[in-house]
C-alpha cells in the first residue's frame, strides 16, 4: 500500500507549492509519487509546469516517476452515492437538486469527497508515495475531522427522527402515510418542495452503513500517513498550526513538522547596521521582522513541543521543476526520510 504525506495549514502560506516541492523531490529520489490538489484555482498545474490537470492522475511528461490530479468534489460525491446507496436510489440521489446543495454546502462535505477519493488512490498501489495537498477549510483540520463528521450527519440524531432511522419497510410506511401528508402541504404551500426533501433524506439516510464503513477506512489511513502542518510566522495562520495540536482527534497522529513558510535569513538582523543613508531604516525594519520569526518559530516549537523546519523567503514564486525541488533543498530540519520522501 502506498504510503501517505498529507500537507495542510491554511490559506495563502505556500501549502500547493510546498505540496508540489515534495512531490517532485521524491519523483527525483526515485520514489513513485502521485500529488494530489482539491485547489480550484489550478495552482498545482501551474507550479508543476502544466497546462492543465484533471481528476485521473496523469504522468507528467517532464518528470519521471511523477504523477499529477486535481479533484472534483462535486463528481467525487456523485462517486460516492453511486458506491454507498442502492443502483436505484442512487440515481435518484444524484438527480436531486439538493443533493448538489448538499455536496457543495454541506460543513466538511469537500473534505470528505476528498479524504474518500485521497483513499482510492492509497489502496490502488499504483504509486509508493501519495502527497495530498489538503483543502485549506478551517486551517486545514476539517479534513482529517470530515469522515466523523459526515458518518455523524448520515446516521445523526436528526436524521434518524426525520427518516424513521433503518426501520424494515420505513420506505413503505412513508409512502403510506407522510408522503400523503406532505402532499397536501404542498398543495398550500404551492410546491411539493418538503415531498422532495423527505424524499432526499431518506435516500442520504441508505448510504449510511456503507459511508460508516469507508470513514472507518480513512481514519485507519489517518493513523499511518504523515503530516506536514505548513505556515508562516503571521498570526492568522499561526492560530490554525496551533489547533492540530490543540484539537486535532485522538485517531490522528501529531503532525511530523510545523513548515514554516517565507523565512527571512536570521542574518538579517543587526540592531546596528553598517552603513548610514536613507536604507538604514529599510535595513532595521527588515532586521526587525527577522528577529521577530525567529522568535515566533522558538516560542511555537516550545509551547507545542512541535518540530519545526523552515523554508527561506525568495524573492519569486517558484517557475520550474528545478526551482521546486530546489526549494526543498533549502529548507532546514525537514525530516524527508520520515515523511517517505527518501527512498527506502
Amino acid at each position: 500500500m502506498s504510503r501517505v504525506l498529507l500537507v495542510t495549514g491554511g490559506g495563502g502560506v505556500g501549502k500547493t507549492t510546498l505540496s508540489a516541492a515534495l512531490a517532485v523531490t521524491a519523483a527525483r529520489n526515485g520514489v513513485r509519487t502521485l500529488v494530489v490538489t482539491i485547489d480550484p484555482a489550478r495552482r498545482l498545474a501551474t507550479a508543476l509546469g502544466l497546462k492543465q490537470l484533471g481528476s485521473e492522475p496523469s504522468p507528467h511528461d517532464h518528470e519521471e516517476g511523477l504523477w499529477a490530479a486535481m479533484l472534483d468534489a462535486s463528481a467525487s460525491w456523485k462517486a460516492i452515492a453511486r458506491r454507498h446507496a442502492p443502483a436505484d436510489v442512487a440515481n435518484r440521489l444524484v438527480d436531486n437538486p439538493f443533493f448538489e446543495a448538499a455536496a457543495q454546502h454541506f460543513p466538511a462535505s469537500q473534505s470528505y469527497a476528498s479524504a474518500e477519493e485521497m483513499a482510492n488512490y492509497v489502496e490502488a498501489r499504483a504509486w509508493d508515495l501519495v502527497v495530498v495537498d489538503t483543502p485549506p477549510s478551517a486551517g486545514g483540520i476539517e479534513f482529517f475531522s470530515a469522515p466523523a463528521e459526515m458518518r455523524d450527519l448520515v446516521g445523526g440524531r436528526l436524521l434518524r427522527w426525520l427518516t424513521g432511522g433503518a426501520l424494515p419497510g420505513r420506505r413503505a410506511l412513508f409512502k403510506l402515510t407522510a408522503r400523503p401528508a406532505l402532499r397536501v402541504a404542498g398543495t398550500v404551500l404551492g410546491s411539493d418542495l418538503l415531498e422532495r426533501v423527505a424524499e432526499f433524506l431518506m435516500d442520504l439516510r441508505t448510504t449510511y452503513d456503507g459511508l460508516a464503513r469507508r470513514a472507518a477506512q480513512i481514519e485507519d489511513h489517518f493513523r499511518e500517513a504523515r503530516t506536514v502542518v505548513v505556515a508562516t510566522a503571521d498570526p492568522a495562520p499561526l492560530l490554525e498550526a496551533a489547533r492540530f495540536y490543540r484539537d486535532l482527534p485522538d485517531r490522528v497522529q501529531r503532525p511530523d513538522a510545523v513548515v514554516f513558510n517565507r523565512v527571512l535569513p536570521a542574518m538579517w538582523h543587526q540592531p546596528e547596521p553598517p552603513v548610514d543613508g536613507p536604507l538604514v531604516e529599510n535595513l532595521l525594519r527588515w532586521g526587525a521582522e527577522a528577529h521577530r520569526q525567529t522568535d515566533v518559530r522558538e516560542e511555537f516549537a516550545a509551547l507545542w513541543k512541535a518540530e519545526v523546519a523552515t523554508v527561506p523567503w525568495r524573492p519569486r514564486t517558484p517557475t520550474s521543476l528545478d526551482d521546486l525541488a530546489q526549494l526543498i533543498a533549502d529548507a532546514q530540519n525537514l525530516p524527508l526520510d520520515r515523511l517517505g520522501v527518501v527512498a527506502e
